[in-house]
């Protein structure tokens, strides 16, 4: 069925009242999922905080242009996520002293309601991860605004020769792979029986990681990426949605 016609026949059922359940239901069973979630991950760059953290950093070291290209190319799929974060390192090839300066000087900015959404995840006792392909050294300050464990941090390690120069990544780490979410995600529920694992994010590489992820909750309130709000069943711009949703099942 091409696009005009799934469109007319859309409407069709929309105005006979006919829509079939599967397309109704989509979005109403992810809500569900979202309020019975016994883990919620959530993406760090453009969901948890406002900036792309590399495209931050790039432009402290001087390299901004460039890599800002290549990340938005990585996030719509257009390159591997090994391929897309070796060449953005490789340019910037940050040393260790700029990345203190750098946390020291530019401490990144919370997404607006993030902080209030993990509290009210946290005092309904729902474990609350960071899952992202950024670095543990710039997610680790912002972990600890957010009252969340480092040990919940599943992220990239930079790596320093004894000089302090750039030495690479750590390429162990799940996060530094294509489909890498996924197996963090996997890894959770093997080890803390979920059964119902929320993903939240704005990016391909968020969206790839359901499944295993229970349910995807597309986010777009600091960058709308097109790909990724079509593929979404649940897409929102405001957290605070997030927060409604589970206050209804409260009431």
């Amino acid at each position: 069925m091409n696009c005009i016609t799934q469109n007319l026949h859309m409407n069709t059922l929309k105005t006979l009242g006919l829509l079939s359940i599967s397309v109704m239901s989509s979005e109403s069973n992810i809500r569900e999922v979202w309020r019975q979630a016994d883990a919620v991950c959530f993406d760090v760059d453009s969901t948890v905080i406002k900036e792309e953290g590399i495209d931050e950093l790039a432009k402290f070291c001087g390299k901004g242009e460039e890599v800002t290209r290549l990340t938005k190319e990585a996030m719509k799929g257009a390159m591997t996520f090994q391929e897309a974060l070796k060449l953005r390192l490789n340019i910037i090839n940050p040393s260790l002293q700029q990345i203190k300066e750098f946390i020291k000087q530019h401490p990144s900015s919370l997404t607006p309601g993030i902080k209030n959404l993990i509290e009210v995840l946290q005092n309904r006792g729902v474990p609350v991860y960071l899952v992202s392909g950024g670095f543990r050294c710039l997610i680790g300050p912002v972990a600890e605004q957010l009252g969340i464990p480092l040990e919940n941090i599943f992220a990239n390690r930079l790596k320093f020769f004894f000089n302090g120069d750039y030495a690479g990544f750590d390429e162990n780490e799940p996060t530094s792979r294509t489909g890498g979410k996924g197996v963090v995600i996997k890894k959770l529920k093997d080890l803390h029986n979920y059964h119902r694992i929320v993903m939240i994010g704005d990016g391909a590489t968020d969206l790839e990681a359901s499944p295993p992820a229970d349910a995807f909750i597309g986010f777009g309130g600091n960058v709308l990426r097109e790909e990724v709000k079509k593929k979404s069943q649940w897409y929102v711009t405001d957290l605070q949605e997030l927060v409604d949703s589970l206050a209804i099942q409260s009431k």
